[in-house]
């Protein structure tokens, strides 16, 4: 038994393609979805517009990196911030951005956006959200999310489906603007844009 706790230990190592990029990614347990890409994340990441590079752009949240690596290899001139208020996240992050060769990417601790440099601005912001959270949670990344994008920026998140309509009414209060992107049974895609 004690031999099977320490294979445990060991990173779950796994290879995945995302946007037409193919990655190797280190997890460990106790992070989110850490032997597989999540429905949620892949349907983000094949639903984005990526901006006209050189962009800059954050993933709030970033888990080991799998949104924001995929950002930071869609342009490698760009500038990708990766944030995440768990340091086993923000370490798995890092880690993968090295074994991808991505050298485009800022990696830290953030609550929020709490530790983002007050003076950069965004041209997309990307976002899985978690769901068992409070809607004063939402306000506060939403509220950010309009401080920190760029004039032409664009806000994407992905919940589930069971917040759509509060996602919609939301963005519209915030953004003037909501668009949902696509939807399965399980989650949805949605873009608040600064300039709809």
């Amino acid at each position: 038994m004690l031999h099977n706790v320490q294979n445990l230990k060991h990173d779950i190592i796994f290879s995945d393609s995302l946007k037409g990029h193919a990655f190797t990614f280190h997890s460990t347990w106790g992070l989110f979805s850490p032997e597989r890409i999540d429905e949620g994340t892949r349907m983000l990441v094949e639903s984005l517009e990526i901006p006209p590079a050189p962009y800059t752009a954050l993933d709030l949240g970033c888990g080991y990196g799998a949104i924001g690596l995929t950002l930071a290899q869609s342009s490698p001139p760009s500038t990708v911030h990766m944030v995440d208020k768990d340091f086993v996240a923000i370490e798995y992050a890092q880690k993968n951005a090295e074994c991808n060769h991505a050298n485009n990417c800022r990696i830290y601790l953030s609550n929020g956006m709490s530790h983002v440099p007050p003076s950069t601005s965004f041209d997309i912001i990307v976002s899985n959200l978690p769901a068992k959270v409070s809607n004063e949670f939402y306000e506060i990344i939403f509220s950010d999310a309009l401080q920190r994008l760029s004039r032409d920026g664009m806000l994407y998140v992905v919940t589930i489906s069971g917040l759509r309509e509060y996602i919609k009414r939301t963005f519209i209060r915030i953004f003037g603007n909501y668009r949902k992107v696509r939807q399965s049974a399980r989650y949805a895609v949605a873009v608040a844009n600064m300039k709809p």
